[in-house]
């Protein structure tokens, strides 16, 4: 009833969350596409292979297979990253407690805590990769994140952050250009590579905020599902050992009687 109550707000606030982060990404997109490589420094590529996971995963358990699956995803993609060097940003507990005891680097930790996400904490994670990338620390970064599609069903993601990547260079790569960039020219004022370097750090931040309103929203609803299959589990074992008690029970009278009976008949 609990998680119910949360999955209520939490669903409620990444449906209002969404249509501004798809747009922000649409913009973002926009005008980076129409601009050099090398016109911020968000958008150049660092040349090495130095990968930072930013993981979420929750605090506590109950949940089901919510960390179970974003362990397995990020297991799977290091197995994948035979090249690549990872380091660990996690957020969430679970996380944190798996990844230490398998000595992964983890170059910073935090807990989700019991208050909702607030674009605050996405302000702060976002900084400080964007800070790490910016001094050539880390030459890329990536969101692994559990998306919220419905109360039953969460999937997990992962999403490449930095550096930001503009629709050619992502058709380059094989992937399909975003839709949403048409071939009208727009007015920008002062100009454009000032309001992209205006955007840039926005676009990191709310992406960051995106994904732990999904996390959250996901922890909320497996939990909720996995406390409604421990509750019929429950009841059902409950009824199955309440009958065997009562045949139990029925069968010491019995015996008690056919005694009893036993004994008045060697009376007589």
């Amino acid at each position: 009833m609990v998680s119910a109550a949360k999955l209520k707000r939490a669903q409620d606030e990444i449906v209002a969350a969404r249509p501004f982060a798809m747009k922000i990404n649409e913009l973002t997109m926009s005008l980076a596409s129409s601009t050099a490589a090398d016109s911020h420094p968000l958008l150049a590529k660092n040349e090495g292979n130095r990968v930072a996971l930013i993981v979420m995963t929750s605090d506590r358990g109950l949940c089901g297979g919510f960390n179970t699956s974003m362990i397995r995803a990020v297991e799977r993609h290091i197995r994948e990253s035979n090249d690549s060097v990872l380091s660990f940003y996690l957020i969430g507990k679970r996380g944190i407690e798996y990844f230490k005891r398998r000595g992964q680097n983890i170059f910073k930790e935090r807990h989700v805590g019991g208050a909702r996400p607030n674009y605050a904490s996405a302000v702060e994670i976002a900084n400080e990769v964007m800070r790490m990338y910016l001094n050539l620390e880390i030459d890329e970064v990536k969101l692994v994140y559990s998306e919220f599609v419905s109360a039953l069903t969460q999937k997990p993601t992962i999403q490449r952050l930095l550096p930001i990547s503009s629709p050619a260079a992502d058709a380059t790569e094989g992937a399909r250009p975003n839709d949403a960039v048409s071939g009208i020219e727009a007015i920008f004022e002062p100009s454009k590579e000032e309001v992209l370097a205006a955007l840039l750090p926005k676009y990191v931040e709310v992406q960051v905020f995106k994904a732990l309103l999904e996390s959250s929203a996901s922890e909320h609803g497996a939990r909720m599902a996995s406390m409604d299959s421990a509750s019929k589990n429950a009841s059902a074992m409950i009824g199955g050992l309440t009958l065997k008690y009562n045949r139990l029970r029925q069968a010491a009278i019995t015996k008690e009687l056919m005694e009893i009976i036993g004994g008045a008949e060697a009376l007589k």
